[in-house]
């Protein structure tokens, strides 16, 4: 089984869908996500291993190499897409409790700005290593995050921003939520953000990569 588990990891990597896909050329032919997701629950794999020992596994490294530039925005799309094809065997098992995800990430673009491609590659990557995403679009107002909270009072929030006019609104929204929920972690990130204007805001984490994210949200799980 742990043989299996690895070509799930492998194709989540690679961005292996399924036999007929024609990428990457060098797995031509072979099984995909969607036929070795199949195999390994029919041969009596939980969807909780299936996800944790494979698909998680591969997205890890697919988030790792994105930070050092060593796969870029296609790569990325591919791997999703993997995974997203393997997660439609999995989902229902979900759904009936059969396992739970590892907690709840509601993320968006702040109010003013329309981005969504740095907001997509996060929640891809975050939905990949096992927690569910609740993605609320872009130009998104401080009290549509707040609302969310209320319905998931135990989800970290993500904010993206990728322009410098709507920073100000990142820090208005920051202060919002904070004053509704004093204890909310919030992490943000986007292309004009940094660690000292995180510091500045009062948000709890700055990201420069969806990988940081992901082990920010890890270590709050471990620290509970």
């Amino acid at each position: 089984m742990e043989e299996l588990f690895n070509k799930i990891s492998d194709c989540v990597e690679f961005g292996k869908i399924n036999k007929v896909s024609p990428y990457p050329p060098n797995m031509k032919d072979q099984d995909g996500a969607d036929e070795l997701t199949v195999q390994a629950l029919e041969q009596g794999a939980s969807a909780r291993e299936v996800l944790e020992k494979g698909l998680i596994l591969g997205m890890e490294k697919v988030g790792v190499k994105f930070r050092e530039n060593k796969v870029f925005v296609p790569q990325v799309l591919m791997s999703a897409k993997a995974m997203n094809t393997a997660m439609n065997h999995l989902k229902p098992l979900f759904a009936a409790g059969n396992t739970d995800k590892k907690g709840v990430f509601v993320i968006g673009t702040v109010a003013g700005d329309l981005h969504d491609i740095g907001k997509n590659l996060v929640s891809m990557i975050v939905e990949g290593n096992g927690y569910e995403v609740i993605d609320l679009g872009t130009d998104v107002p401080a009290q549509k995050f707040i609302d969310t909270i209320n319905e998931f009072p135990n989800a970290i929030i993500g904010l993206s921003s990728l322009l410098t006019t709507t920073m100000a609104s990142m820090e208005n929204i920051v202060k919002e939520i904070k004053a509704a929920h004093p204890n909310q972690k919030v992490t943000i990130g986007g292309a004009p953000i940094t660690q000292e204007f995180c510091d500045q805001i009062g948000a709890d984490n700055f990201s420069a990569d969806p990988q940081g994210v992901v082990e920010f949200m890890n270590n709050l799980k471990m620290s509970a």
